[in-house]
């Protein structure tokens, strides 16, 4: 099993990701509201570091938040959730997309089959 992990930047992409994981069987997933360092910081505070200053510019004023999705799948599920992110918010390379990873569950308990 493997929990993945999605820091959704697009947040008007949420249900449809939700959706999508229905449609293929996933049933449960748990969505809370999330900020980056570059919008804690602030860009005043961040505009003196290159990198910081780079990120500034994908940053969306629209959406103060991000939107971080937890998921505990089998394995075989993962490549579905993903396939099902990838529909609804295109390319995840792109800046301000999103970051999406995945890590090994060693033990769960309470999920309904």
């Amino acid at each position: 099993m493997q929990v993945l992990v999605f820091i959704l930047n697009k947040a008007d992409c949420l249900e449809g990701i939700l959706e999508g994981f229905l449609d293929v069987g996933i049933k449960g997933a748990t969505v809370i509201d999330s900020m980056g360092m570059a919008r804690v910081l602030g860009e005043d505070k961040l505009s003196n570091i290159p990198i910081f200053a780079s990120m500034r510019m994908i940053i969306n004023e629209s959406y103060p938040y991000n939107k971080t999705i937890f998921v505990v799948l089998k394995d075989e599920q993962v490549p579905l959730a993903i396939d099902v992110i990838k529909k609804e918010v295109g390319d995840l390379n792109k800046p301000g997309v999103g970051i999406l990873f995945t890590v090994p569950v060693n033990y769960v308990e309470g999920i309904a089959e």
